[in-house]
């Protein structure tokens, strides 16, 4: 599937900018290929630079605050050059995608109201002319896919996604923002939990996976809530159990959650699981990176990536 971004000639420099994704479905560290192609008016245009960004609706820290518009990744693909009269110039790019570019799409579908456009800025002296955004269609990484995948095998309903800006503590991010997928707890869980929110800070070699786990204790707001943190590498994610993986993970929030509110009536714990008898597989060391571009093969190997 093809999309293009057009927009419409610019009253100041009689430039019309258009951006063209040949596929615009991509995953968190790919790259993603395509075409910005620059049609000039009546006469000749001076391009100073042409830069692109990814842009996306931020959750504020205040909660009383709207949701803004924020370019949180900028690339340049081009310097100064001269479009003349009436002629076309196109400058193709291999945008790379930061390791935690939020997903957007699983299972085929888009994650609730979670959207992520790329914006191509061309400055032109003295103006700036942003051409229209074009979606992008951000798909899981494997190790992701597998989670998400297996929190659904375990009976978890997905209620709410969204980017909140602000950083977390203790964890190392490089985007200003994360991505939180809130559920309804499943069956198996509930009562020292009711909602579970999930996320995720990739890097080239693995994951940070934050289970945020929450008690509601009344209609009036009170609660109790506990984070707990995983590690998994991208490496060997195929021969890994993700279900008892996940369910491990989720036993020992659940436990830990109950043990840190102790003092009160509905704290419990979770000894045995219905899916699995046994502790989670343990992770493998990191390995190679993933590699390749969004519009090529698929997944590949790429140099070696370590923490």
């Amino acid at each position: 599937m093809r999309l293009t971004g057009v927009s419409s000639e610019s009253v100041w420099t009689g430039l019309s900018v258009s951006t063209t994704l040949p596929n615009p479905s991509t995953r968190p560290g790919l790259r993603l290929p395509g075409r910005v192609t620059l049609t000039a008016g009546g006469s000749d245009v001076a391009v100073r630079h042409i830069r692109l960004g990814l842009v996306a609706q931020l959750e504020p820290e205040d909660p009383d605050a709207p949701r803004r518009l924020v370019q949180y990744h900028q690339v340049p693909i081009a310097g100064r050059l001269v479009v003349p009269a009436g002629r076309r110039r196109a400058v193709e790019f291999a945008f790379p995608l930061p390791w935690e570019t939020p997903v957007t799409i699983f299972g085929g579908a888009p994650l609730m109201s979670l959207r992520t456009g790329l914006r191509t800025e061309v400055s032109v002296d003295p103006e700036l002319d942003q051409g229209a955004m074009v979606p992008v269609f951000v798909h899981p990484l494997p190790t992701q896919q597998h989670i998400l995948a297996a929190l659904d095998t375990l009976g978890f309903v997905m209620r709410q996604a969204g980017l909140q800006h602000g950083r977390l503590p203790g964890v190392e991010q490089t985007l200003p923002f994360h991505e939180r997928l809130g559920y309804w707890v499943a069956p198996l869980y509930a009562g020292p939990i009711t909602e579970l929110e999930v996320i995720f800070v990739t890097n080239a070699a693995g994951l940070e996976v934050l289970l945020w786990a929450d008690r509601r204790l009344a209609l009036a707001g009170v609660t109790h809530q506990s984070i707990s943190r995983f590690r998994v590498w991208h490496a060997g994610a195929e021969r890994r159990d993700w279900v008892a993986t996940v369910d491990g993970w989720l036993r020992h929030a659940v436990n830990r959650h109950a043990a840190a509110a102790a003092h009160s009536d509905w704290s419990a714990k979770i000894g045995e699981s219905a899916h699995v008898s046994r502790p989670p597989d343990e992770p493998v060391a990191p390995g190679y990176g993933l590699g390749g571009t969004a519009g090529g093969a698929g997944v590949g190997g790429g140099g070696s990536d370590g923490t």
